[in-house]
């Protein structure tokens, strides 16, 4: 990871916070050196503690880390995560942001490991998406990993995949690889989302890398594994669609090599964590 691109993320959110100055801090502050302990409320992943830390140092000032549990630790409710030792005008400046990154990636973390733990014994993969907070993609998908799962692309600019939208502008999935086949370096893997059988049986008769089974149930999504890998087995099978905690296993069990799921993000919940001053 980038520290360079981490530490602009970071600064434009001290700033969003900050503003042209902490009122109640600079009114208060005197000099004081404290200790702070940053405690979870609640179970469940730890991610995003070197951001955190990395929002008190940007803020300038003494700063010493007494503790901290490992990233991507189980953690219970009462747990200290961090304990730190600085200038008070840090630590209480930095406070809302420092929190916000932790509370919101041990959430991704913590909803993602509950659904890897539930396909750890098959050969599959668990994916993210897309579906990410504007200015937070980079912590989000980071968290994601913390919690045991992959990233997709990242963007749309490291993989090449064909959607619907694609297929109705250039007329079909045939037409759709063959302009992308023309233009695009092969270094770039190309994938392709199907919603039927019809579109399966077009795309596995073209040069892709990797075809997505969009919304298929998990009965179809079986009968297309069956097509697909006695069609072209080299090709990799991703399932896309309302997978969730509940039914990850069941498409896990269709002998797909990747689940994605955009829940695993946009719909985890945020982890309650408070700092106290010592």
């Amino acid at each position: 990871m980038n520290p360079l691109l981490v530490d602009e993320l970071l600064k434009g959110y001290l700033l969003e916070d900050l503003g042209r100055v902490d009122l109640t801090t600079e009114g208060i502050f005197r000099g004081e050196v404290v200790e702070a302990e940053i405690v979870a409320k609640e179970d469940g992943v730890l991610a995003g503690l070197p951001f955190a830390v990395r929002v008190f140092r940007l803020l300038g000032g003494e700063l010493e880390v007494k503790g901290a549990l490992r990233e991507g630790s189980e953690f219970k409710k009462g747990d200290a995560v961090l304990r730190l030792r600085g200038s008070a005008k840090t630590l209480l400046s930095g406070e809302r942001v420092a929190l916000n990154v932790l509370q919101r990636l041990s959430g991704i973390a913590t909803k993602t490991r509950r659904m890897v733990l539930k396909v750890r014994d098959l050969p599959v993969k668990l994916l993210d998406t897309r579906k990410t907070t504007p200015g937070f993609r980079l912590f989000e998908k980071y968290a994601v990993k913390v919690g045991g799962g992959e990233n997709h692309r990242y963007a749309l600019y490291d993989m090449v995949l064909i959607k619907d939208n694609h297929v109705k502008v250039a007329g079909s999935i045939t037409e759709a690889v063959r302009r992308v086949r023309e233009l695009i370096p092969p270094v770039y893997k190309v994938e392709v989302e199907v919603s039927n059988f019809e579109e399966l049986e077009e795309a596995l008769g073209l040069e892709v890398d990797f075809v997505m089974l969009d919304n298929f149930s998990v009965e179809e999504a079986r009968e297309a594994v069956k097509l697909a890998r006695a069609r072209r087995p080299q090709v990799k099978l991703e399932v896309s669609g309302g997978i969730n905690e509940e039914n990850v296993r069941d498409y896990a069990l269709t002998g797909v090599d990747f689940v994605s799921s955009g829940s695993i993000i946009h719909s985890a919940r945020w982890l309650d964590f408070s700092m106290r001053v010592l």
